[in-house]
Formats: structure tokens, C-alpha cells, sequence
């Protein structure tokens, strides 16, 4: 139940719009069944009132009923049905005509209200759903994108959202324009003959139990679709940012294949699941005709032999019957109906309920500034219980310095700066700027001290003033342009067509990998952070494209202290300090020609890459 509830809370911002379209809704299901009832005096005055004998007014045997009463309040003061020569009772017929009419225009009148502001609560649920957990899914850590594929969050935050909006806004509107329908047609039903009424209901409770056994299969089977959804996004999410690599290894047969048993998944599932979904509505279709052969009989019968009721009324009551059961059949598939949303809402709430495990202090301070230094403490960090990345790493870098780390693969050079940004928190020991621990630092604060410049140089699908002004929108372009003149790129910029204003394309196709790693290091400049990260990314560069990068490096690392992560040992000689990391611990740390003269781990990698980098070309 606290499912529901939960789902229910986010009508509360539209709760004005939602009644007034509740509103719309139930002058609409009012008007749609006067237009039945009208059937009455329509009949009457087209055949005449004399059709049942045994009453001088043409009326049934016995008192008037209620809805009698209730018309001769209204239609009858105003249209005679009392009529006999065919020139009035032709009158009567047209002036039932018009009224029909005149009911139906305003009755559309409200359908349209009722469906416009459904709409606009559909489209602001929608809305304020994305917002909700889209802003929860930037403050996750990195250990929830970790452990969680992006097609499974993608697929969460557009196709389940979607299926909530459609449970929590359409199918709950059809649900309630189905209680109005219902409640207005049963009166109107009780009006004319409480017996014809029970008999309809006889075979309401049949319709209702043959959703009930489906429910758990169908909650079940749309749980799977969802999953299998999200995992056929995540292939082709994978296989697209991949397509390089797919294409040079040959394996388009094998992805090919891979998504083809994903998608016949799915396929499999989404039949199955609704095959039963489709089982209920010959069921209750079947059981709708047995209650209308019910209601005709019994209608015969009070009209032919007891004459407890006119021709008209019955006419009446038989289309307000038919009419009655169509919200009982809504209502009886609605446990099915809403299942996707049902499930929807639970995957949704998963992302929501996930805890942002890296928040900030209570009393956090602002960023102390950095004099001083950067200190690791006998620092250990683990992922997952058991598996420790990183042990026992103490570390003193001053101020102003330059850091290089190196090591094998997996030694953990990129986590140890993670730790830095508090992407992740230590599991044991401290990390402390300026003697203060950073989890006693404001996020905000520390991650706006800090510039990454990272091996996979990332550009938005945006401007090219945009993408180096990201972190800083209120940049002036002065500023921007300073920076690409001190990152080697102004030139190119100027060249692009649009200059500054060109759409570098998603992920910065349109742009060389030089030219990218210029813009992420003038971003990394305009930001002008007094931490820098650098993971070097040049090997892949052609000759001139690294000697202007190179420049531009020397003047980022200008007056910063400075952590590179060291691919090519080559670029880093000149570093204040080399760390040296295998298997998540610090065996080696000094400059370049005293660790090489030590002859441990750094001069084994140092040789192994000048072996191969001397290395004829076969």
C-alpha cells in the first residue's frame, strides 16, 4: 500500500489541476448518461404514449417511478408528450432531437476539458518525475555508475518513467472517469427499475474475479520485459560507444548474434505476458453478453406481464446497462492494466531509495586553500568488501609540486585520485588538505579546487565556447578566448566555420583527438583549480599534434600542484616526485634518475618501454 501512496504524492503539485479535471470528468460521465436517459422521451414521442395499456396517461401500472418523476421535472415541462396528432408528436420528436444535440455539444465541451488538463498533470508528472531522478542520479557516487549498466539507467529514467506517468496520470483519470460513469449510469439504472439493476450486477462479481489469478503473473511478467528493456538499451548503447572496436576486431557477427537472442528475450516475454493480459477481455466480454440475454428477459417480462414498466424506460434502461458495463470491464482490467506502471514505479524508486553514500558533513567547511599541502595518511580503500585496491598509502605532497604516478596496470594510480575528489571515500586512514580532513570540506567546494584532465577527454554535444566554459557558464569571452590562446587553440578555433560558436558534435567528433585534449585543458585553464589531475593521454597523438599539447601542459602545470598519471615515462622525468605503485601499495618513490640508479619496479618499466619504443617496425 505504501507503494501507492507514494505514487499517488506526486499528483500533490497538480492536485488543483487534477480536481478540476475530475470535475470535467464527472459533468462529462453526467451528460454522457443523460444522453441515454433521453432515450426515454424520445421513444415515447416518437410511438406515442399509449403502447402499454392499462393506464389512461400511457404510463406503467402502479405510481410513477423515479425516473418518471424526475423527468416530468424537466424534459416534460418543456417538450409535450402528450401529443396525438402526428404534426405535434413529429414537434416532440424534433425538440427530444435537439435536446439530444444540445447534450452532446456541451458533454464534448467537458471531454475536451477533462482530456486537456489530464494532459497538462500527465506531461508536469513527467516532468517532475525526470527532474526528481535525474538530480538524484548526479548526486550518486561513482559506486553506484559502477555496479549499475547505463542502459539499465537510461532505460529507468525515459521508458519506466514513461509507464508511471501513464499509471499515475492517464490510467488513473480512465479509472476515475470509470467510477463517474458507473455511479451516474447506477442511479440513473435505479431510477427506472431496482429489479432490471440487480440483475445486472449478477454478473459484475464474475467479471471482476477473472482478473484476480492474472494479477501476480502479469506483476511478474512486466517486471521481466522492464529488465530485458533496459538490458537490449544497454547492448546497443555499449556496442555503438564501441563500434571502433567492434568493426576492427570483425565481431559484428557475434554482437549481431548477441543482440538478436537479447531482442528474442524480450520478444518471448512480451508475448507471454500479454497472452494472459488478452485472455481477460473475451472473458469479460462473454460474461457482459450473459447480463444483457439476463436484463432482456427480465426487462420482457416487467414490459409484456407485469407492465410495471414502459417500452421507453426499458429502451432506456437497456442502453444505460450497456453503457454501465463498459467501466466495470475498465474497472476489472485495471489491476492488469496498471502492472507495467506498478513495476515501473518500483524500478524507479530503486534509483531513488539509492543513498548518496558521499555527502557532506553537518558543519562542512569551505575550501581552506593550499599552502601547505596534499597529505595521504596510511590510506586503504576497498571497492567491495575483500578487495582492497589500495593499503597503507602514506604520502606528503607539498604544495606547488608535481606528482607522477606510475605503475603496471590496475596498481591503482587513477583510484588514489579518485580518493582526492572524494568520488570515493577512504575505507581506512585520512586524506587531509592543509592539515583538514577532506570529508570535513564541503564537496562543492573541494571539487570546484580540483581540474581534471583526463585520459579520455570528454566534450558535450555543444558549442565549442560552451564545452571550454563548462564549470564556468558566467565565463566572459575574453576568458575564454585567453584560455585556448594559453592551451594552443585558439588558432584552430578561429578556423572552425562558426569559430568559438561551432557544435563540436556528440563526444567531440567533429573535432581531432589534438585538438579535444586542447579544449579540455583551456577548460581546465579558464577553471584555473590549484589541484590539478592530469592523466596523460598523448601517446595517441600525431608529432605535431603532442608538441602543441605538450606546450599547453607546461603552462597548465604552471604554479599548481599537480598529480600525473603517467602512461609513457618518457613525459615525466622532469616531476618533482615519482611514486611508484604495484598492487596497491607504494614501492618506490623519488626522482626520475634516483629511482632508475635504485633499479627496482621503475627501471624494470622504464627499460620494457624503451625496448619497445626502439624496437624496429616489422
Amino acid at each position: 500500500m505504501s507503494l501507492y501512496f507514494r505514487i499517488l504524492g506526486y499528483l500533490r503539485p497538480h492536485a488543483g489541476l487534477f480536481m478540476v479535471g475530475a470535475a470535467a470528468t464527472f459533468a462529462f460521465a453526467a451528460l454522457d448518461a443523460w444522453t441515454y436517459v433521453l432515450l426515454i422521451p424520445f421513444v415515447s414521442a416518437l410511438f406515442g404514449q399509449g403502447e402499454v395499456p392499462g393506464n389512461a396517461s400511457g404510463a406503467a401500472d402502479g405510481p410513477p417511478n423515479a425516473m418518471e418523476r424526475f423527468l416530468d421535472a424537466t424534459v416534460h415541462q418543456w417538450i409535450d408528450l402528450d401529443a396525438t396528432a402526428p404534426e405535434e408528436m413529429l414537434v416532440a420528436v424534433q425538440q427530444v432531437i435537439l435536446l439530444i444535440l444540445l447534450t452532446f455539444l456541451l458533454k464534448n465541451v467537458f471531454d475536451f476539458l477533462r482530456n486537456y488538463l489530464i494532459a497538462r498533470v500527465e506531461q508536469g508528472v513527467t516532468r517532475d518525475l525526470r527532474r526528481e531522478v535525474y538530480d538524484h542520479l548526479l548526486e550518486l557516487d561513482l559506486a553506484f555508475f559502477g555496479r549499475t549498466r547505463m542502459g539499465q539507467i537510461v532505460s529507468r529514467l525515459t521508458h519506466d518513467v514513461e509507464q508511471l506517468r501513464t499509471l499515475l496520470a492517464r490510467e488513473l483519470a480512465k479509472m476515475l472517469s470509470a467510477v463517474f460513469e458507473f455511479v451516474v449510469a447506477f442511479v440513473a439504472m435505479i431510477a427506472i427499475s431496482w429489479q432490471l439493476t440487480l440483475a445486472a450486477f449478477v454478473v459484475i462479481p464474475g467479471t471482476m474475479a477473472i482478473w484476480g489469478p492474472l494479477v501476480k503473473k502479469l506483476r511478474r511478467g512486466d517486471r521481466r520485459v522492464l529488465d530485458l528493456a533496459g538490458d537490449v538499451n544497454g547492448h546497443i548503447q555499449e556496442t555503438l560507444s564501441g563500434i571502433r572496436l567492434v568493426k576492427s576486431s570483425g565481431a559484428e557477427r557475434l554482437e549481431r548474434t548477441r543482440f538478436h537472442r537479447l531482442t528474442q528475450d524480450y520478444f518471448r516475454t512480451f508475448v507471454r505476458t500479454e497472452r494472459w493480459r488478452a485472455l481477460a477481455a473475451p472473458g469479460t466480454e462473454t460474461l457482459a453478453a450473459v447480463g444483457t440475454v439476463v436484463i432482456l428477459w427480465l426487462g420482457a417480462n416487467l414490459v409484456m406481464i407485469e407492465q410495471s414498466l414502459t417500452g421507453a424506460q426499458f429502451v432506456g434502461f437497456l442502453a444505460l446497462s450497456l453503457k454501465l458495463y463498459q467501466p466495470v470491464k475498465y474497472a476489472a482490467k485495471f489491476p492488469a492494466l496498471v502492472q507495467p506502471g506498478l513495476v515501473g514505479a518500483e524500478r524507479v524508486f530503486e534509483f531513488l531509495d539509492a543513498p548518496a553514500e558521499i555527502h557532506d558533513r553537518t558543519g562542512a567547511l569551505p575550501f581552506p586553500g593550499l599552502r601547505k599541502g596534499v597529505r595521504f595518511d596510511d590510506v586503504t580503500f576497498a571497492y567491495r568488501e575483500g578487495q582492497v585496491v589500495l593499503s597503507h598509502i602514506d604520502l606528503d605532497i607539498p604544495a606547488g609540486t608535481v606528482t607522477a604516478l606510475v605503475g603496471p596496470s590496475g596498481a591503482g594510480k587513477t583510484t588514489l585520485v579518485d580518493l582526492l575528489g572524494r568520488f570515493y571515500d577512504v575505507t581506512d586512514g585520512r586524506i587531509s588538505i592543509d592539515d583538514v580532513d577532506l570529508r570535513d570540506i564541503r564537496i562543492e567546494d573541494l571539487r570546484g579546487s580540483l581540474g581534471i584532465v583526463s585520459q579520455e577527454t570528454v566534450l558535450f554535444h555543444d558549442t565549442v565556447r560552451a564545452n571550454i566554459a563548462y564549470g564556468r557558464p558566467d565565463a566572459s569571452d575574453e576568458a575564454v578566448e585567453a584560455a585556448a590562446r594559453a592551451a594552443n587553440a585558439h588558432a584552430f578555433v578561429r578556423a572552425l566555420p562558426e569559430g568559438y560558436d561551432t557544435m563540436v558534435g556528440e563526444r567531440g567528433t567533429e573535432l581531432s583527438g589534438g585538438q579535444r585534449q586542447r579544449i579540455a585543458i583551456a577548460r581546465a585553464l579558464l577553471r584555473d583549480p590549484p589541484i590539478l589531475v592530469f592523466d596523460e593521454a598523448t601517446s595517441a597523438l600525431d608529432t605535431e599534434s603532442e608538441r602543441l599539447v605538450q606546450d599547453a601542459i607546461e603552462r597548465l602545470l604552471r604554479g599548481r600542484t599537480v598529480f600525473v598519471i603517467a602512461h609513457r615515462l618518457s613525459t615525466i622525468q622532469r616531476a618533482d616526485r615519482i611514486v611508484v605503485l604495484d598492487e596497491g601499495r607504494i614501492v618506490e618513490q623519488g626522482r626520475h634518475e634516483e629511482l632508475l640508479e635504485a633499479g627496482g619496479t621503475y627501471r624494470r618499466l622504464h627499460e620494457m618501454q624503451f625496448r619497445e619504443s626502439s624496437a624496429p617496425a616489422e
